[in-house]
């Protein structure tokens, strides 16, 4: 108990001096003129990486928000498509071609011309199988040939996408999809300055090399301390970019965050200190809203015992969600069956419910009564108070009911994703927040060999059908044919274990600043925050 106060301790300290030090550079001279308006975020960790490829998180999201810009961008009171790269678009009349107007005069921050070209030489990076992009099934699932030449051996000539001349960039769906302007605005989608790239290689984002198209350009990263990002010259919507310096801090621990934030050193947490969600919710600063998200364990379905239905279904039938929220979490969650949250008029599969003794029963058919014979399984999730006790709940919950042993490890963000990846991986904590508001968007963690499928599903049954509905028009059709993927994934299979849907959960202080307006998924573009 004594070493874990003196860590607290140490880490308050350290953290003081850094948000000092941010206050002190906040009140230098802003460049252009403009008077100082520094904005400093608790981004929660450290982020992987600032190359648009190689990123995942949400926390990697806000600072590529910062950096890049797509053909759109979110709009900050719905997440729906705004103009971006593209000043304007338009779909034939069968919904399978979009073409976009690109805004005449764009360059990247060092002055290189940006045109249809560029977002045809970023997109061909994106899918080009050597890069490894986190994120390049996205694409793959929509875009005509992309999937051929990701993963199948196909050629850049495969994919359906064309500077038909400098400013007007045309692409050809997988069919009529009815996200695909909403799913631009993703990082996967985002342009990369491919003549850096050529230049420098794998050093193209170091701090020398690094430049972008954003609403901001890299001031300063120092790892595990802070990074900066100060206005972009070169951005054509400059204007209404009022912040002067964004200082991104990963503090990993919540009470350091809160007190930061109440001490004004702080002015957006991004996480809170679930040992004091009582006394936030009458916090005029506490902003809580529904969400577009799930939170779920992965289980490696390739694991000798665990690619048991039997026993996956066990361990997710046997626990109280309304009891783990209600005691434990305490945030308002929704509990949850299925992977994805109910959206528009898609209701999610009916999933596998709580049954006890079900769960007993399934796990005595597996061989194990009571859980005897039975390895013990570990659970791994990143450093977050509330993730380690949600999986002390289980843990304690598991053993209690069903005689099964897990053990816990709690990893730094980047290396848990790593892990998570792996086939060492037996059951790992997740959290789905979507890109775009459809529910293809949380199925598509399920396809095989898909760039987030950690679990490492394969049903060709499932890919199929979720390749179908991505070529289908938006209605009852399309949403019938996710509803059997998903009950194939999660009733049948259970390849997931779902536990609640999420609410976001922030503080800020709205009555200071202007611009940022709680949506549906939990995504604030920076272009239009303000002081009041």
């Amino acid at each position: 108990m004594k070493k874990r106060i003196s860590a607290a301790l140490v880490l308050l300290c350290a953290a003081s001096a850094l948000f000092a030090g941010a206050r002190r550079e906040a009140a230098a001279p802003a460049s252009g003129g403009k008077t100082p308006m520094e904005f400093v975020i608790g981004n929660g960790t450290e982020i992987q990486s600032i190359d648009p490829t190689q990123i995942e998180g949400v926390p990697e999201h806000r600072v590529n928000a910062a950096l890049f810009e797509g053909l759109v961008g979110y709009d900050p009171r719905t997440n729906k498509a705004v103009p971006g790269v593209a000043e304007s678009w338009s779909t034939s009349a069968d919904g399978t071609v979009i073409t976009f107007k690109i805004r005449s005069g764009l360059t990247w921050s060092d002055g290189t011309p940006i045109t249809a070209q560029t977002i045809v030489d970023s997109w061909l990076y994106h899918l080009n199988p050597t890069t490894g992009s986190k994120y390049a099934y996205m694409p793959g699932m929509v875009i005509k040939g992309a999937d051929l030449y990701n993963t199948q051996g196909g050629q850049p000539s495969d994919v359906g996408i064309r500077a038909v001349n400098p400013s007007t960039f045309e692409v050809t769906l997988v069919g009529n999809v009815p996200y695909a302007i909403d799913m631009f605005a993703h990082q996967s989608f985002s342009p990369i300055p491919m003549h850096v790239v050529q230049r420098y290689g794998a050093d193209w984002i170091k701090k020398e090399n690094f430049v972008s198209n954003g609403p901001f350009v890299l001031g300063e990263w120092i790892p595990n301390d802070h990074l900066t990002v100060i206005p972009n010259d070169h951005y054509w919507n400059k204007a209404n970019v009022f912040l002067t310096k964004i200082t991104f801090l990963p503090v990993e621990d919540t009470n350091t965050a809160y007190q930061a934030f109440k001490n004004g050193e702080m002015d957006w947490s991004t996480n809170i200190p679930l040992a004091l969600i009582d006394q936030l919710k009458l916090d005029k600063d506490y902003r809580v809203d529904t969400q577009l998200g799930s939170y779920f364990y992965y289980v490696n379905t390739t694991h000798p015992i665990l690619k048991d239905v039997r026993i996956r279904k066990a361990l997710s039938m046997s626990f109280d969600r309304q009891e783990l929220i209600d005691r434990v979490v305490k945030g308002g969650q929704i509990p949850a069956f299925a992977l994805v949250p109910p959206i528009g008029d898609y209701q999610p599969a009916v999933g596998t419910g709580y049954d006890v003794a079900a769960a007993k029963q399934l796990l005595a058919e597996a061989g194990y009564p009571n859980g005897q014979g039975l390895p013990t399984f570990a659970i791994i999730y990143n450093t977050l108070d509330s993730h380690k006790v949600i999986a002390e709940y289980l843990q304690q919950v598991w053993k209690n009911t069903l005689g099964v042993n897990v053990t816990l490890q709690n990893l730094e963000w980047s290396t848990f994703l790593e892990e998570r990846k792996t086939s060492r991986m037996e059951l790992g904590r997740a959290g789905w927040i979507a890109d775009y508001a459809d529910a293809q968007n949380f199925l598509d963690l399920l396809i095989t060999d898909g760039g987030n499928n950690d679990g490492h599903y394969s049903n060709p049954e499932y890919d199929r059908l979720i390749r179908q509905a991505a070529s289908l028009p938006d209605g009852a059709e399309r949403n019938s044919v996710m509803r059997q993927a998903e009950e194939i994934a999660i009733t049948r299979d259970q390849v997931v274990i779902p536990i609640y849907y999420y609410v976001s959960q922030n503080l800020i202080d709205l009555d200071k600043w202007d611009g940022w307006y709680t949506n549906p998924q939990d995504v604030h573009p920076w272009v239009g925050i303000r002081r009041k």
